[in-house]
């Protein structure tokens, strides 16, 4: 276990404390692996969970009841998130929020305006989300077969966004050592590519949660938008208007005419909202500073840190586990 000043240092989820003795039973029946931060993860439905992360994933599969016409945003860690929120927020809201000049987005950062579900339920159960705006909006790194039952039994969307693996390996790696209390120093590259290899992350592996919902997409694409990181970057004005559709609230003519959709572009732009002086202060009740989630998102940065033994590794892991289901990066 981390001592107590150190697990000050890290985020509310990542912290290990008291647990009823139900939940000590399930633990030692999955199996663990050291986290890259965390001293646990824990294998719950083929998927890695810190423990205190476990406690709110199973409290919101057993207390959340989803609504019809709830809009879900799912990504594995890493691949977009921060920026997919501001926009699809904006998006749903524009008609309640016209002027982008007097915008929500310009004093709370984008996870205070799109709660990230299973971390809600981090320590609580009773939680009550009926007095959300409809629609309601919501975040989620679970995979499809995590989801609670009740968003399976009512008329939601899923808008689920991935991301090339390499990038999002080498952002996770920044990521982490950001949050790591700096007694701890820096997690190595290798040791961490060797886990997200095994798909020994957070919320990994990685290729199957992808597949989970590239298949779904595929079966049932009235429910689940299946959006790629690089596609929102190459085209943004494209992909935004797909997704307006997908959601059931397309830009009028007169929207595209008065440039409404090039606003939200604007006001959710990275050098917009990375500027924003609650994005450089202060915490997300999580733990984790606002400003550890404004990393620049380049398309193949990932080549500036793995060796080409590296990028063929997770080429051929790719390879293997996705294209024979039509999904390529």
């Amino acid at each position: 276990m981390p001592n107590p000043e150190q697990s000050l240092s890290l985020p509310g989820y990542l912290q290990e404390n008291e647990t009823s003795q139900e939940f000590r039973d399930l633990i030692v029946s999955i199996p663990t692996e050291k986290g890259w931060i965390a001293n646990h993860l824990h294998q719950y439905q083929g998927f890695w969970h810190t423990t205190r992360q476990l406690q709110g994933v199973l409290a919101c599969q057993k207390h959340f009841q989803a609504q019809d016409g709830d809009i879900f945003l799912v990504t594995t860690p890493k691949s977009g998130s921060t920026w997919l929120k501001a926009v699809m927020f904006s998006l749903v809201n524009r008609v309640s929020f016209p002027d982008t000049k007097q915008h929500p987005l310009l004093t709370n950062n984008p996870h205070a305006l799109v709660p990230f579900l299973e971390m809600e339920y981090i320590d609580k159960e009773n939680l009550d989300f009926t007095n959300y705006t409809f629609p309601r909006l919501f975040s989620t790194h679970l995979p499809l077969l995590s989801l609670p039952r009740s968003v399976e039994d009512s008329d939601c969307k899923l808008v689920y966004l991935c991301r090339n693996p390499k990038d999002i390996f080498v952002s996770l790696w920044h990521f982490t050592n950001k949050l790591r209390p700096i007694a701890w120093g820096a997690s190595s590259l290798e040791e961490t590519f060797d886990k997200f290899c095994r798909g020994v992350n957070l919320y990994g592996p990685f290729w199957d949660h992808v597949l989970g919902y590239w298949k779904e997409s595929l079966e049932r694409p009235h429910r689940v938008f299946f959006l790629k990181y690089e596609e929102m970057k190459r085209e943004p004005r494209i992909q935004l208007r797909r997704l307006s559709e997908f959601l059931g609230c397309p830009f009028s003519l007169e929207e595209e005419n008065s440039g409404v959709l090039d606003e939200i572009l604007e006001l959710c732009s990275f050098e917009n909202l990375s500027n924003l002086e609650v994005n450089n202060i202060g915490r997300l009740h999580s733990g984790e500073e606002h400003q550890a989630f404004f990393r620049r998102g380049e398309v193949g940065d990932s080549m500036n840190y793995l060796t080409a033994e590296m990028v063929e590794k997770i080429d051929m892991i790719t390879e293997q586990k996705l294209h024979c289901h039509g999904l390529k990066f």
